[in-house]
């Protein structure tokens, strides 16, 4: 089974910056093992600052700032409120 795109959503903010997500069913592995693929990025001056994603073979991880760090992976509203809370806070030390 081929990746299927279930969501996707561009969102823009009054000062230029904005959020991209993007989940795509796919088959459980042991790369995937909830069976979803994700990308979860915040882009401020035209750099991702935040972001959160399951690319290939990396598994679950969370991008702040220049640097990675590992995820775990709960349920996707964990994730979306993980996501949202770090974007208040980078909004917040802007």
């Amino acid at each position: 089974m081929k990746a299927e795109l279930v969501y996707h959503e561009k969102r823009y903010f009054e000062d230029s910056t904005f959020q991209e997500i993007k989940i795509w069913s796919v088959p459980e592995s042991r790369d995937k093992p909830h069976g979803i693929k994700y990308s979860f990025a915040y882009i401020a001056d035209n750099k991702r600052v935040l972001g959160y994603d399951n690319a290939e073979y990396k598994g679950d991880h969370r991008h702040y700032k220049g640097r990675e760090y590992p995820y775990i992976f709960h349920s996707l509203d964990k994730l979306w409120q993980d996501f949202n809370r770090d974007i208040e806070r980078f909004r917040r030390q802007r």
